[in-house]
């Protein structure tokens, strides 16, 4: 069954975000940095923030129904899409009451969630249409993986900066075998001669919401999405397969990125 609701994190902390590394902002960039609310970052002219691009793209690929993971102080997130109703979606809220790490953002949606297939995605990340498609048509558990030097060169970041995320494990019939979190330069998936990489696009199914409740914390001490998807893997029996893309994300970490991300959204209007 092809998914049609998606489940966007915009619970975060922020904390990269937060941290002044001396890019020049505007008044209204520095109080969505301060706020540490990435989602709401203004780009372009008109000052939409993030979120409208990524909600737009969802729509763009088919989705229909939104629901917000936010923390109980993100009034702005909720008066915003009061104000600018969206035309192609239905948004629906969920509350994730303390920063406790991406399986619990997940797990807080668990009651919002129809029982289908859905995609989870972060606020802060901006994926093609085409990307979300993909994603959206695997209609089970699985993610979308994509090859380390593409991503480099059609997002615009140092290639160095692939090994921040997690380096997939993956089988030659496209299933995932493993996910490797902040690998070590000398680590096997480091040096294949093709690294696949997770930017956070999954699809699930209701499963994964017990593989959330069973994780326990990690060595940060919190309740991490993979480890839970490990965690399903083993303990659960749950399969995930894999869509390999080799094609650019838009990820808005850092004050840093701000400028790429306006430069490479700006011909395009949201529409969500």
């Amino acid at each position: 069954m092809r998914a049609t609701q998606a489940v966007v994190l915009a619970r975060g902390l922020g904390s990269r975000m937060r941290r002044d590394d001396g890019t020049s902002l505007s008044r209204e960039e520095s109080i969505a940095a301060g706020s540490g609310a990435k989602g709401m970052m203004p780009i372009g002219a008109a000052g939409r923030p993030m979120l409208d691009y990524v909600l737009s793209a969802l729509a763009d690929a088919g989705l229909t129904d939104i629901v917000l993971v936010v923390a109980p102080e993100h009034d702005g997130i909720r008066s915003y899409y009061a104000r600018t109703t969206p035309t192609r979606l239905t948004i629906r809220f969920a509350v994730q009451a303390e920063p406790r790490g991406t399986a619990d953002a997940l797990h807080s949606a668990r009651e919002t969630v129809r029982d289908a297939p859905f995609l989870m995605l972060n606020s802060d990340n901006y994926y093609s249409a085409a990307d979300l498609r993909a994603a959206a048509e695997l209609g089970v558990c699985g993610l979308v993986a994509y090859e380390a030097e593409a991503l480099a060169r059609e997002s615009g970041f140092a290639s160095e900066r692939v090994l921040r995320y997690a380096l997939l494990d993956i089988s030659p019939d496209d299933r995932l075998r493993a996910i490797c979190e902040k690998p070590g330069p000398d680590h096997p998936l480091a040096i294949a001669s093709e690294r696949w990489v997770s930017m956070n696009l999954w699809s699930f199914t209701p499963a994964i919401f017990e593989a959330c409740r069973r994780v326990r914390p990690s060595s940060r001490g919190e309740l991490e999405l993979q480890d839970a998807v490990t965690l399903a893997m083993n303990d659960l029996g749950v399969r995930f397969a894999v869509a390999r893309r080799r094609s650019a994300v838009l990820d808005l970490s850092h004050r840093g990125d701000i400028a790429i991300v306006r430069q490479r959204l700006s011909g395009i209007v949201p529409r969500p």
